[in-house]
């Protein structure tokens, strides 16, 4: 069973992330919470808000999305439980439960690069990104990239027409296209092999929060992430940042340090990023083996193979969902309170970069230990 239905409840529950579901499921088998009476919610430590919502889900907004993918046979939604969920993107802690994909499903576990950079750009941006895509194209990699106006569209736009396979990760359900002026582009993606992916439900609009929270995932789906052309406050170091802490690799191209775009990149390869001047600094990086005779990239033991399933194998029962929160997610919640506190205040008590802050902001807010409110973040 791919419990679909099951799962769009769990996507309801208040203050229950991707990362909280992900211990969920690692907890006891689905089936068996599927089961579960209130008194075992609350033994596992659901609120009296999160269980009246369980057992009350909307369910006009979970037929919304069955009506969605029931509309083309492009369009298909994917869960953990599924085989055809990409393996390295089920590897990190916060992977989406569910994924609603327009297009070939099966392209997800190719191998593939992330190329990422700024919306705005200048002509060397342009150019490399282009001559990359082309590269990694040849070498028989896809391009994974966000739709975004700017360097993400020229990734995905040169992998096209080099006949290659292309991935956008999207911050919006796929009933609408954003940016529109991308529409056409997307079109041609599903066209020549490649698929739209979106953990966000078909009608749900672009709001700025969910940006960030797609970044994961193209990093996740990727063996490593290239950043091209980047400033310092750029998406694409988000994306760089979860690419660490996924252990897959980052890149960086270097450029003029009178380029305004070159600040991003150049913060990267001082933090440790591979410099890149070529598609062999990119090809010797990573765990991949090209074979001469079928030129195709043959995957290595990343992991494990007793762990392909540990997004979903069932280890202790009744088990109570903790939060591990790293050092600098601690120091950020010891100042998040009930009452609204701004990331400006927090950069001056906790001393940390706003850069940081941001970040580890987005990922509390993904393990549903705080939220977004208006004058800034309280605790869940």
């Amino acid at each position: 069973m791919n419990y679909l239905f099951e799962l769009c409840k769990l996507l309801q529950v208040p203050q229950l992330g991707p990362h909280r579901i992900g211990k969920l499921l690692d907890s006891c088998e689905l089936a068996e919470f599927c089961n579960y009476d209130r008194e075992q919610l609350r033994h596992i430590g659901w609120s009296s808000k999160q269980i009246q919502r369980w057992f009350n889900p909307d369910i006009s907004w979970i037929d919304s999305a069955f009506e969605w993918k029931s509309q083309s046979d492009e369009h298909h939604i994917i869960s953990l439980f599924d085989e055809v969920y990409p393996f390295l993107l089920k590897q990190i802690s916060t992977a989406p439960p569910l994924l609603f994909v327009k297009g070939d499903p099966a392209c997800l576990s190719l191998p593939q690069i992330a190329m990422v950079g700024s919306r705005d750009y200048s002509h060397y941006g342009k150019y490399w990104s282009g001559y990359f895509a082309d590269e990694l194209v040849k070498r028989n990699l896809a391009v994974t990239s966000g739709l975004a106006i700017g360097i993400d569209g020229f990734c995905h736009k040169q992998t096209i027409d080099s006949g290659g396979i292309t991935i956008a990760v999207l911050g919006n359900g796929l009933s609408n296209i954003y940016p529109s002026r991308h529409k056409r582009l997307a079109d041609e993606i599903v066209t020549h092999g490649g698929a739209l992916v979106s953990e966000f439900f078909p009608k749900q609009p672009p709001i700025a929060e969910n940006f960030p929270r797609r970044n994961r995932i193209i990093s996740g789906l990727s063996l490593g992430t290239l950043v091209v052309e980047a400033t310092v406050n750029s998406g694409s170091l988000i994306t760089a940042k979860y690419a660490l802490e996924q252990n897959r690799e980052v890149f960086a191209l270097p450029n003029s340090i009178q380029n305004p775009f070159s600040a991003g990149c150049h913060k990267l390869i001082k933090d440790g990023a591979v410099l890149v001047e070529s598609i062999d600094d990119i090809l010797s990086s990573l765990s991949y083996r090209q074979d001469i005779q079928t030129n195709q990239f043959q995957q290595a033991n990343l992991f494990p193979t007793e762990h392909e399933n540990q997004a979903v194998v069932s280890t202790k029962k009744f088990a109570k969902i903790e939060t591990e929160l790293t050092a600098c997610q601690q120091s950020l919640m010891k100042h998040i309170t009930l009452t609204p506190i701004n990331v400006d205040d927090l950069a001056k008590v906790t001393q940390l970069s706003t850069e940081n802050i941001l970040i580890e902001l987005l990922n509390l807010e993904l393990q549903g230990c705080i939220r977004q409110v208006t004058g800034g973040y309280v605790r869940n």
